[in-house]
């Protein structure tokens, strides 16, 4: 059994996905500090320094406090701005995400199209190389 699962864990899908994971985990931590030191200043100055994060509804008549972390020690509240900040991030995110694959996607095309084809005898030679490869 750790044999079989040491093949399963060390199999490129499975490598390639962790790799994929921890990359991702750091791209995304470049893309909140984007949003949230680069674009979200930008908003607020362009708004007049609106922000959302501090909105909330009371849900009992013992909160009486202005701010959201005060509202919550006084009891239950739907902290709706906090929430439409975070949606608003997700959006910015996405988008910024969108923007980095789409242009990704371009450069590999490129990359593609300068990779001269094979003439017939490197392929043939291409394909008794990989027959000797899997013997």
């Amino acid at each position: 059994m750790l044999e079989e699962f040491k093949k399963f864990a060390l199999r490129g899908n499975v490598v390639d996905l962790a790799i994929g994971v921890i990359i991702g985990a750091a791209f995304g931590a470049i893309v909140q500090s984007l949003v949230g030191d680069i674009i979200m200043p930008v908003v607020g100055a362009v708004t007049g320094g609106l922000d959302f994060s501090n909105y909330f509804l009371p849900l009992s008549h013992q909160v009486t406090a202005g701010t959201l972390v005060e509202a919550k020690k006084q009891g239950a509240v739907l902290a709706w701005g906090s929430f439409l900040t975070i949606v608003i991030n997700f959006i910015i995110i996405a988008f910024v995400l969108f923007l980095a694959i789409r242009a990704l996607g371009r450069m590999m095309a490129k990359e593609a199209e300068k990779a001269p084809a094979l003439s017939k005898q490197e392929q043939l030679l291409t394909e008794i190389r990989d027959l000797l490869k899997s013997r």
